[in-house]
């Protein structure tokens, strides 16, 4: 490494950190790590990288790997540790370089994993027994950290590299026999193939990564990959990114080119990630861009993509960067020089746009400091499952500090639970959703299916809601109810007129709910004793420090706002409901109301 620091200014520097917390770009604020050498290496960012390190290495030092008589059934911290760890030893920059303490606490790493491994190279990972997609997530820490220890082949640290090499080949036979369970399983074991054949070469690594590749590699005309989720975008995108400088597969950065350029759309400016759309369990979390942050640095580099040298920029501005990021990193660049590289200085990007995604139905709109989320694209019918999106979300609102954090629809119609709209149309400024639901009631059984015991068919209700002994596919509907509802919203400059309709039978409780953010201030709303807001009547704010956003006029017809969620929920005792300030307008159908939201 160039531009090394001494022991003792380390030392000084370290002092600030070293007793636990971890190091924030503010010690970086003067010239001490000037960059003399701009055009090879971004050695400011490797000097935070190293000390950031230093301090975890300390941390893991001062504290056992395992709780005593506690079986661990998750290997993800002990391989990350083992990253942190072999990257110290290995750097001659580092105050651990060649510590025989540190060796020793790496070796007890190892030593945990390779008794843990089961015959056939696999570990377990909670309720996934003998797991090879789990095992090749702990071989993306464990390669790296064999790589950058075999750059310095040292005789000390001989047998921690036989025992990298024993556990990682062993592994590499589940990775090259075993099995997966989801879309981007298949791209994790790739890499992790691409790792290990590039450390300990076999044709069989290579032959098993061709034979999952040639399924092909599933991007729709948006941009996502077919879970499109936040969380297993950056899981996929890393294993293609590793697969490419592996194995010489330039094509395959194409895809990750196309993934990184939507998720520069569903970045918030405070680094949050728009979600609402995942097929996966991110739909229901919150989740943050830094994710992402190797596979936008890597390819920032690689092809002085503005968007891409943006997103670098915004990461590493999150104080998830100094958390997340910086302690847990120096690895991977000590492993991929081309991560060392200093980020190209391109032009700046127009972070103002309109953006709709229309295989997702999900519209991306930002206006200055103002953010807005539309989102109609939910799969039907409608289930609560892993691979299905389901989110009841259909707006989502920021005004700087300020954020609605969702807005939701539901009424009382045979306890269906919430408005979830089939799909957006968009006719210029205007988005469009709509939905329909029907309910129905059943006729006597014909003749010949009644049965004298009246033992039926346990079965499903032909509408979907309920399961009972009533064999209702032999059964004649009727009664059929319908209900149509409707939303319009208008964006002009960022601010939103919204159109409810909600048509169908007469008398149905209809809710609109609003949540903010919470610790907010809302005004212009009155509180019950469950602590919601309801908006009776004008207009309603929500102020976080200097910003607010407006919205209203009010209606309150009825104060039924439990059991939203439909009885599929309810029943279970369930609930969608999110921590946050709840706001309230109600009325009944047939239902018209129309809002502004600015």
């Amino acid at each position: 490494m160039k531009n090394k620091m001494s022991r003792g200014e380390f030392i000084k520097l370290g002092g600030l950190s070293l007793v636990g917390t971890l190091v924030s770009n503010s010690i970086f604020a003067n010239d001490f790590f000037l960059n003399k050498n701009k055009t090879k290496e971004d050695v400011l960012l490797m000097k935070k990288l190293l000390l950031n390190n230093d301090a975890k290495v300390k941390i893991i030092l001062n504290k056992a790997l395992v709780e005593p008589n506690v079986r661990l059934s998750n290997f993800r911290p002990i391989a990350s540790a083992v990253t942190v760890m072999a990257a110290s030893l290995s750097n001659s920059s580092s105050v651990y370089y060649k510590s025989k303490v540190l060796a020793e606490k790496l070796n007890e790493a190892m030593d945990i994993l390779l008794k843990e491994q089961y015959s056939d190279g696999t570990l377990d990972a909670g309720g996934n027994r003998q797991s090879p997609p789990d095992t090749a997530f702990v071989l993306e820490s464990i390669c790296p950290a064999a790589a950058v220890l075999n750059l310095d082949k040292q005789k000390d640290f001989e047998g921690l590299r036989n025992k990298m090499k024993t556990f990682i080949v062993n592994a590499g036979e589940a990775m090259v026999t075993g099995g997966i369970h989801t879309p981007n399983h298949r791209w994790v074991v790739c890499a992790a193939l691409a790792n290990i054949n590039s450390l300990y070469p076999d044709p069989k690594y290579v032959k098993r990564i061709d034979q999952w590749l040639a399924e092909g590699i599933y991007m729709n005309a948006d941009g996502h990959y077919s879970e499109r989720s936040g969380i297993y975008s950056a899981v996929i995108d890393k294993a293609l990114i590793t697969i490419a400088r592996l194995l010489d597969r330039p094509k395959l950065l194409d895809i990750v080119h196309k993934n990184l350029t939507t998720y520069f759309y569903y970045t918030e400016p405070n680094g949050d990630l728009v979600s609402v759309d995942s097929k996966r369990q991110d739909q229901f979390m919150n989740i943050k861009v830094n994710k992402f942050y190797l596979q936008y640095r890597y390819m920032a580099i690689k092809t002085n993509d503005p968007v891409f040298v943006h997103m670098v920029n915004v990461i590493e501005n999150l104080p998830e960067f100094t958390s997340e990021i910086l302690p847990d990193s120096l690895c991977f660049f000590m492993e991929n020089e081309e991560l060392r590289k200093p980020i190209p200085a391109v032009g700046s990007v127009t972070n103002d746009f309109e953006k709709f995604f229309a295989l997702s139905n999900l519209a991306r709109i930002r206006r200055g400091n103002t953010s807005v989320t539309l989102f109609g694209g939910n799969d039907k019918p409608l289930e609560i499952v892993s691979g299905r999106s389901s989110n009841p979300n259909f707006l989502m609102y920021r005004k700087g500090d300020s954020v609605l954090r969702y807005m939701r629809l539901s009424t009382s119609f045979f306890r269906m639970g919430y408005f979830s709209a089939d799909g957006i149309v968009k006719e210029g400024n205007k988005y469009i959703l709509k939905e329909s639901k029907e309910a129905d009631y059943y006729q006597p059984l014909a003749a010949e299916f009644i049965k004298p015991d009246g033992d039926y068919k346990l079965s499903e209700s032909q509408d979907g809601r309920f399961w009972n002994k009533m064999d209702f596919e032999s059964r004649t509907r009727s009664n059929v109810k319908k209900q149509v509802t409707m939303i319009e919203i208008v964006e002009n400059n960022g601010a939103l007129d919204i159109d409810f309709i909600v048509d169908g039978p007469p008398n149905v409780e209809v809710t609109i709910e609003m949540c903010f953010k919470e610790g907010s201030q809302i005004t212009g709303a009155v509180k019950d004793e469950k602590n919601n807001y309801f908006l009776k009547t004008g207009t309603g704010q929500l102020s976080a420090g200097s910003d607010s956003i407006q919205f209203g006029p009010g209606k309150c017809e009825h104060l039924n706002v439990e059991n939203l969620d439909s009885e599929e929920y309810t029943y279970h005792q369930g609930s969608l409901r999110t921590s946050g300030e709840h706001v309230y307008i109600t009325g009944y159908t047939p239902f018209r109301h129309k809002m502004t939201i600015s």
